[in-house]
């Protein structure tokens, strides 16, 4: 209890100092949580979703891309397939549901993707959830200009059932490019947090024919998403198109794929952790420098304490308990810090990809950083802590002039 006293004695008397010294452990703390929780989560994340299917078919060309272009809505489409490639693979007895999509076009530069109903009336993004519209909508009819919006696009764009719009060509904004076609909102889908939420969905043969368009190309798909009966499916499919085959390619498994996307930058990954340990240890070594520095002058009330009977033990564990005290509360600060770096992040990641991370999600980061950063501020306080201990009573109980 008296060694509490003593320290917050000396804290509220260095006040500005403790408070500079905290902020630069909550920054580094704060930091370090959010390298590790973000890096997780997020690939944990993308290689989970999958919007329901198990592989996607399109043109010749890489995985990966296929891949974000039909599930994660981003990057541009490899190139075409034939409408008979679709009813090819929809018959294969290995297939429990194909839906094929088109892409080519965009509204207020978010992406417009021509697919047929059964998206909403078959497929299950999740085990026991499908998408729905709600708040009175529907969806779209196939022989209609009509469009059901997600989420996360009608929160943006203000859209809701009834409003109108005309789409425009390419899948980057230009008002320059706008197309004659006028399509009716008549559904918004229920927040699904998957890429789909940032899609605005329309009729398969809309985008197809919409104005503008090569008619040679108006039967054409940019992908067929596929769910397998099996994996044992995937297996024969994958030998069928992939090594058999030299036309299309099949992206399987859509999860393993992301998963070798991640490998591929996983060296940035231990850049970030790198940056992480060492503004930690700058951090640290804040805290070892004010509590160092500011030894001179303490050493009289050292001296005082020592000669009312303090053992040099209790002045040594005064100047640690310093030290964690400074750690303690900059990491109860560090939480802050998390939150507004892990918000800020996921806000973006959510913009772009569809996908969406959760701050309150328990990561082990959040037990072992405090601990460890606690621990090497103890660890620094043993510097001044031995300074304290050598200080010579004698010396510094002469009266001040």
């Amino acid at each position: 209890m008296t060694l509490w006293l003593i320290v917050r004695r000396s804290l509220r008397q260095h006040l500005l100092s403790t408070f500079i010294t905290s902020m630069s452990i909550a920054l580094a703390g704060g930091l370090c949580l959010s390298v590790w929780t973000i890096k997780d989560q997020a690939n944990a994340t993308f290689t989970g979703v999958d919007s329901g299917f198990d592989a996607v078919l399109g043109a010749r060309g890489s995985k990966l891309q296929l891949v974000l272009n039909s599930i994660f809505h981003v990057e541009a489409s490899a190139g075409n397939l034939a409408w008979e490639d679709y009813t090819d693979i929809k018959a294969n007895p290995s297939v429990v549901a194909a839906v094929p999509i088109a892409v080519g076009d965009n509204f207020r530069g978010y992406r417009l993707v021509g697919v047929s109903t059964n998206l909403f009336t078959e497929i299950e993004y999740k085990p026991g959830q499908r998408f729905e519209v709600y708040g009175g909508g529907r969806v779209f009819d196939p022989s209609r200009r009509e469009a059901v919006v997600g989420s996360f696009v009608a929160q943006k764009l203000g859209l809701g059932v009834g409003d109108t719009f005309h789409p425009y060509h390419g899948l980057i904004f230009d008002e320059k490019k706008q197309h004659a076609e006028t399509y009716v909102v008549v559904g918004v889908l229920r927040p699904s947090n998957t890429p789909s939420d940032r899609v605005i969905w329309i009729p398969l043969a809309g985008l197809q024919r919409m104005s503008g368009h090569d008619p040679k190309t108006a039967t054409d798909l940019s992908a067929v998403l596929v769910k397998l009966r099996s994996a044992q499916a995937g297996f024969r499919l994958d030998l069928l198109y992939n090594k058999q085959g030299n036309r299309l390619t099949m992206a399987w498994p859509i999860g393993q794929i992301m998963a070798q996307l991640f490998s591929k930058i996983s060296w940035f990954d231990r850049v970030l952790e790198l940056i992480a340990y060492l503004v930690a240890v700058v951090a640290v070594g804040s805290v070892l420098a004010s509590i160092y520095n500011s030894m001179n002058e303490r050493r009289r009330d050292i001296a005082i304490l020592r000669a009312l009977g303090a053992r040099r033990r209790t002045i040594v564990g005064t100047i640690i308990l310093e030290t964690v005290a400074i750690s303690a509360f900059g990491m109860v600060l560090a939480f802050g810090v998390y939150f507004a770096i892990f918000t800020l992040v996921a806000s973006v990641i959510r913009a772009e990809m569809g996908v969406v991370l959760v701050a309150t999600q328990w990561h082990p980061v959040m037990l072992w950083a405090p601990g460890l950063m606690i621990a090497l501020s103890a660890v620094a306080g043993l510097v001044p802590a031995f300074k304290a201990y050598r200080t010579n009573v004698a010396d510094h109980l002469v009266p001040v002039s």
